[in-house]
């Protein structure tokens, strides 16, 4: 039962008892349900217009998620998902180090001389000598692609 329909209930209820309307209390209890069905309609006109609202909210997530695939898509070309959490390890906004996904291809090494992490591109190691940024030494490049342990890598070959 909604509460339009209790309160037509409670007036049909006040009405069978053939109260005195000159008396002051049967004016309280016919203004008290006027009072009560004014209430019930509001709420009535409120939970529609949630209901609009909820709807609409709804349609604008899902126009928003088709926006935030289209503009975040990160699906690299092997299918790994780096964008994700990839089978390599590397997380969310991380470069990849493994060299099989990321979608800039990017490949990690590191000095032998300083430790620190240099990223390669394809083009980069094509070169097979590179500078160090760090400390400047000349590194002669000797990549095997096989030692990687994620499962992309042996998608690509």
């Amino acid at each position: 039962m909604t509460l339009t329909e209790k309160v037509a209930y409670l007036k049909g209820l006040a009405e069978g008892l053939d109260l005195d309307v000159d008396k002051k209390e049967a004016k309280l209890i016919e203004t008290m349900l006027d009072l009560l069905e004014d209430m019930a309609l509001t709420i009535s006109d409120i939970d529609e217009d949630l209901s609009a609202c909820e709807d609409l909210v709804d349609a604008i997530d899902e126009d928003l998620d088709e926006l935030e695939e289209y503009i975040f898509d990160d699906e690299c070309e092997c299918g790994c998902g780096c964008g994700s959490d990839c089978d390599c390890g590397c997380q969310d906004g991380e470069e990849c180090t493994c060299g099989c996904c990321c979608d800039d291809e990017l490949y990690g090494v590191e000095c032998p001389l300083c430790g620190q992490e240099i990223l390669l591109d394809d083009e980069m190691l094509d070169e097979e000598i590179i500078e160090c940024p760090g400390c400047g030494e000349r590194l002669e490049l000797d990549i095997d692609f096989d030692d990687c342990e994620c499962d992309c890598c042996d998608e690509e070959e």
